[in-house]
């Protein structure tokens, strides 16, 4: 009998460390509060035909200094020549990107659900206690609550409140503060080394104005 070759069969590759895999990456744009810029940003995105997956714009600790948070789910060699992109923007001072692990983060989310449900199932109190949300707003036809927290966690209370004649449900757009910045106060010094603001040079004809104007 003709000795048959055995096959080995190499085990499949972990789906979790596939370079080209998409994950989750907050963009944070340092900016000039300048009309325009928002759109401009938004059509790098469009054009590249990535989705949003949440906006904010804030201010930060220095004054006329906006922050642009920015949520997409792409591959990181994506991210990262986007991030490029943004940064050749006249208005922007510097972007980041970063994952979840690297930043610290927040969402706030509002339910409105039926006053009377809250008062007749212990069990809709007990959840709402569970998740931590409190009351802002309370009437006799309809009581509102916020919670703060991550995605899963907005998600979770959202889903255990649909069978209880949920009225209506809101998420704001993320807020994030990377976990090894010293500040933007400290990147301004930065630049400020590297690229010092030219000194004022004053005009070499205002003391000879009477020969320049002289008709």
């Amino acid at each position: 009998m003709k000795n048959q070759a055995s096959v080995l069969y190499a085990p499949a590759a972990d789906s979790s460390s596939a370079p080209h895999q998409k994950k989750e990456f907050t963009i944070s744009v340092f900016t000039e509060n300048q009309i325009g810029l928002l759109s401009r940003i938004a059509i790098m995105f469009s054009r590249r035909k990535i989705n949003v997956e949440s906006l904010n714009v804030s201010p930060t600790e220095i004054e006329g200094i906006s922050r642009f948070t920015i949520v997409i789910a792409e591959v990181e060699e994506v991210v990262s020549k986007l991030n490029r992109q943004i940064e050749k923007q006249v208005e922007v001072l510097k972007s980041y990107y970063n994952v979840n692990e690297d930043i610290v983060w927040q969402e706030l989310a509002m339910y409105k659900v039926p006053t009377s449900v809250i008062s007749e199932k212990a069990k809709v109190e007990r959840l709402l206690r569970e998740y931590g949300a409190q009351a802002v707003a309370i009437r006799s036809d309809y009581t509102v609550f916020e919670t703060v927290g991550h995605r899963e966690e907005t998600d979770g209370l959202l889903n255990a409140l649909a069978p209880y004649g949920l009225i209506e449900f809101v998420r704001s757009a993320r807020v994030a503060i990377i976990k090894d910045s010293e500040g933007f106060h400290a990147k301004l010094k930065e630049f400020e080394q590297h690229e010092p603001s030219q000194e004022v040079i004053e005009n070499e004809f205002l003391d000879k104005r009477d020969e320049v104007f002289t008709m």
